[in-house]
């Protein structure tokens, strides 16, 4: 079992998604909420310019600069390439002890409710996530993996994680979300704190994951433009199972567009605004239960 001596809690690394900035703020101004006995938790806001303008980014994607390059090149053509740098000083310090988890809070305007994303299986993530959501039946766990360093706040430490939650508007808050999202934060800090403690009995625990298997985007034609829109069936249906032949999008022209696999799947992020510009309507998983020790 690993020893979690420091934990950072992020808020704000897409500046338009409020839940995550006013949480951080909140630890920020009260801090003992966070505190835990046996481990030290910091709390930072990450795209500051960006929360201050109510947009996602000022020049581009924050959560898409953590890349081995940009982290190790003098070069910056960014405000967020730049941040990036500085929020890796601040949680990976160079000769310094640096951050075990990342808690990278976030919001979607798709239907994903809570959800904790995985970018590994280690074993003490699918243990936390296994806790979790038995505690807590609304919480859902996806997997999409990627390797360290590879663009996303999290791949930063082997024990980063995000926490999505929606749906809910760009800018807006959900008072709901919020104080669900906060006692999900509360969920996670006693679970690394009881297994800093050794309380955590280490007993086989049934998980249920979405896997992700690759993302698709929306009709377009030869100049990039959308044809087509998410299908009125398939709106909202986050984690619900996608069946080869049923109706995926449907045209301006009242047209729909079907499922063309082989095989069930179960969409994740459906409709998710931020991602139209990232040519992606949506993310395909596999549903599998999975066994934790």
């Amino acid at each position: 079992m690993n020893q979690i001596n420091r934990a950072a809690i992020v808020g704000g690394s897409h500046g338009n998604e409020l839940i995550g900035v006013y949480l951080v703020k909140k630890f920020q101004k009260y801090p003992h909420l966070i505190k835990r006995a046996n481990f030290e938790t910091l709390s930072l806001l990450g795209n500051p310019k960006a929360i201050a303008a109510r947009r996602r980014y000022i020049d581009r994607d924050l959560n898409r600069c953590f890349t081995e390059n940009n982290l190790t090149t003098d070069i910056t053509s960014s405000y967020e390439e730049l941040r990036a740098k500085e929020i890796q000083q601040i949680l990976r310090p160079q000769n310094q002890e640096f951050v075990d988890v990342i808690i990278d809070l976030h919001t979607t305007t798709a239907n994903m409710g809570l959800c904790i994303i995985l970018g590994n299986m280690h074993p003490l993530l699918l243990g936390l996530a296994a806790n979790i959501s038995a505690i807590n039946p609304l919480v859902k766990v996806y997997s999409h993996q990627q390797p360290r360093n590879s663009g996303f706040l999290r791949s930063l430490s082997e024990l980063g994680f995000a926490i999505e939650v929606g749906a809910v508007a760009q800018g807006v808050l959900s008072a709901e979300l919020f104080k669900q999202t906060e006692q999900l934060v509360y969920a996670v800090l006693d679970y690394f704190e009881e297994c800093n403690q050794g309380k955590i009995p280490p007993t086989h625990n049934t998980l249920t994951l979405y896997q992700s298997i690759g993302a698709v985007d929306y009709p377009r034609n030869e100049d990039g433009e959308i044809q087509a829109m998410i299908h009125p069936q398939l709106q909202f249906r986050d984690y619900e199972p996608l069946h080869p032949g049923e109706p995926i999008f449907l045209t301006f022209e009242d047209e729909e567009i079907f499922y063309e696999g082989e095989s069930t799947v179960y969409p994740i992020f459906i409709n998710e605004a931020a991602y139209y510009e990232k040519g992606i309507a949506m993310y395909l998983s596999q549903k599998e239960v999975i066994h934790t020790i």
